[in-house]
């Protein structure tokens, strides 16, 4: 919800700016003749991804863009001193379902199967063990 002066309270979830702009539109069409109006998305803090575990600064972070494994557990800090890096794992919900991915960090750091250093999605769950 988005609250403005004399239109009170708007919903805006789940609309995109364009839908929301014309909701805003017609709401103040009521009041004011051929309203003129613009929504700008400032930030989207509904794409996070998480990281948990043996890491030094574990927690929500905010997914701007395309982010690998690696790059999250960097931006996290790195693995602890006595993480088991050969067990780390991706926590999806793919439609429903939970879906694990695999990660091993030192096969990673010596160029060895990089595809499983895979790039996360929103809400995604990065387990450090």
């Amino acid at each position: 919800m988005i609250s403005l002066p004399l239109l009170n309270d708007i919903n805006a979830s789940g609309l995109t700016p364009e839908q929301l702009r014309v909701a805003i539109t017609q709401s103040a069409g009521k009041f004011v003749e051929e309203p003129t109006v613009s929504v700008v998305v400032k930030s989207i803090n509904s794409r996070k991804v998480f990281i948990t575990g043996q890491v030094a600064k574990p927690g929500p972070y905010p997914l701007g863009g395309p982010t690998t494994v690696l790059q999250l557990i960097a931006t996290a800090g790195g693995v602890a001193e006595y993480a088991d890096k050969s067990k780390i794992v991706v926590l999806r919900n793919d439609n429903g379902k939970q879906t694990t991915y695999p990660f091993n960090y030192d096969q990673v750091m010596k160029r060895k199967n990089l595809t499983q250093n895979i790039e996360l999605k929103p809400g995604d769950t990065v387990i450090v063990p």
